[in-house]
Parts: C-alpha cells; structure tokens; sequence
C-alpha cells in the first residue's frame, strides 16, 4: 500500500465528494470528523455509505470521530465493508487502537470479509497524553498500517497561542513531536505521514515541507486541499536521477563486497538499504 498523498475530503459535501474522485491522490479521506458538523454527521454518514459502493482508482480511508465518542461505533459501521481502513484522531494510545479492532472483527464477520483487513492510521498526537505514549507502539496494535501527527488539536490542547514561530517554522515542541512520531513509526514498521499544511494557498512552502519530510524518512503527507496533491506526490517519488544513482549503488555491491566506491566516494551497508528502497518505491509506482 503505497500513501505518498493523503486527501481530505468533507464527507457531508456532495460536490467535494465528487470532485475527488479525479484526485491524484494515493488515498482519499472521507472525514466525518472535524469538518462535518455534528448535525450533519448522519447525512455524512450516508454519503460515505454511497460512495463506498462505488469504485475509485484511490483508496478509500474514513476518519471516524474518536473513540468513546457518541459517534465513532456508527461511523465504522458505515466505513466496513468497502474501506481500506479508517483514520483515527485523538487517541490516548495504542489502547484506542484495541477498542476499534474489537468493534472491526464484529463487523468483518458479518461482512464476510477476511479478519484484520480494515487498517487503521492514528493521528498519535493530538492530546499530551498522546504523546507521552508514542513510545507504546514499539509493540504495535493490530491493524497499525501507519502513524501520522497533528499540530492544531496538540496546540489547542497544551493551551498555545500558535504553533508556528514569527518566520513561520514550528515552535519547539511541535518539532519535537513531530520526530518523536516518525520515531515511533519506524519503531513499528510502518509509514510515517506527514501532517498537513494548512495553508493551501502557499505552494512554495508546501514544497519545502513536502521536501524536507520527504529527506528526513516520512513516506507521505497528508493534504487539506486537492491543489496540494500533486506537490506531495512529486516529492515523495523518486526522481529519474534518484532511480540512477540507487542503479549505481547496488551495481557497485555487485562484487559482494560490504564496501564499495562511486564517484570517489565510500559507500557501506546502509548505502546499499536505501539504494534498494529506492528501487522498490519506484517499481512499485509502476504496478
């Protein structure tokens, strides 16, 4: 499953919906979180339950409403069968992540489909005690396909003013947060997705964003709006020039030695991994 670009989509809005489904992106979100109302949640759900009928060359994720709310049993049951797995914000940690699998087994069984086949993706920061329990998922709960990390309900929660300094970076904490999840996430084998830029209208930033997630090991972003989408998926794609010089790498091992040379430069063991994971990525962007 490969989740470069990750797009919200209000799932109370017919003509977003719509729009959507000529996205680009990898995965699809169909929020029935923070940008439905909760008056129009059960209308949501019904347009989700629609739209999961019908086939998308996206995969489809639904963000439920947390866990333990009054809303988060229906929405799973409107996302299973026909999901590739649901967003889940604000957990406490890894425990919200049993909760919803003791719900999913039910609801695969009696949609007749293979146990543990909906995924789920937490938003793993978004209260303190959130954070304080990343390090939990080094034994990762059922289901866990990837870990993304929210800034805006993290500054909420602390109290700040913002998250971003005077030159637009994020504060100190938010940083730390932000490796602490990606730290996480390689800890349990899976992807770490980056958050969101909330300001669509930015492209250059998004850009650098995009870029700077891409070189420090996220394998994806999330986006707020369609526009975004493209950006994101070009800087998590290996580049031509990437796809060669990973080539020459593994070309270089080709000896069977632990060390080689290119370019006048030494390249050991860890050279050689993320040559090959490069060739993957982009293999698999072919399929």
């Amino acid at each position: 499953m490969i989740l470069r670009s990750l797009l919200f989509v209000p799932a109370d809005s017919e003509k977003k919906l719509a729009k959507a489904k000529s996205s680009p992106a990898d995965a699809l979100i169909l929020d029935l979180e923070d940008s439905v109302a909760p008056e129009n949640r059960a209308k949501a759900r019904g347009l989700v339950r629609e739209y999961l009928r019908e086939s998308h060359r996206a995969a489809i994720w639904v963000r439920i409403n947390p866990v333990g709310s009054a809303d988060f049993v229906a929405d799973m049951e409107v996302a299973v069968p026909g999901a590739a797995g649901l967003v889940v914000p604000k957990p406490d940690g890894p425990q919200d992540l049993l909760v919803l699998d003791a719900h999913l087994i039910t609801l695969e069984t009696q949609a007749g489909l293979p146990l543990r086949s909906v995924h789920l993706l937490p938003v793993a920061t978004e209260t303190p005690t959130a954070v304080l329990s990343l390090q939990d998922y080094r034994s990762p709960p059922p289901r866990l396909a990837a870990m993304s990390w929210g800034a805006e309900d993290l500054a909420a929660a602390l109290g700040a003013a913002t998250n971003r300094d005077d030159t637009g970076e994020f504060l100190f904490v938010h940083k730390m947060v932000r490796a602490m999840t990606l730290l996480a996430a390689k800890a349990a084998s899976v992807d770490a997705i980056e958050t969101l830029h909330a300001d669509f209208r930015d492209a250059a930033g998004l850009e650098r964003a995009a870029r700077s997630a891409q070189r420090e090991g996220f394998t994806g972003m999330l986006a707020i709006h369609p526009d975004q989408v493209a950006t994101i998926n070009a800087a998590f794609t290996p580049s031509s020039a990437d796809v060669e010089h990973a080539r020459k790498v593994v070309a270089a091992f080709a000896v069977g030695t632990g060390v080689a040379s290119l370019d006048g430069k030494m390249l050991d063991q860890p050279h050689l991994k993320q040559a090959k994971h490069v060739l993957a990525l982009a293999e698999a962007l072919k399929a």
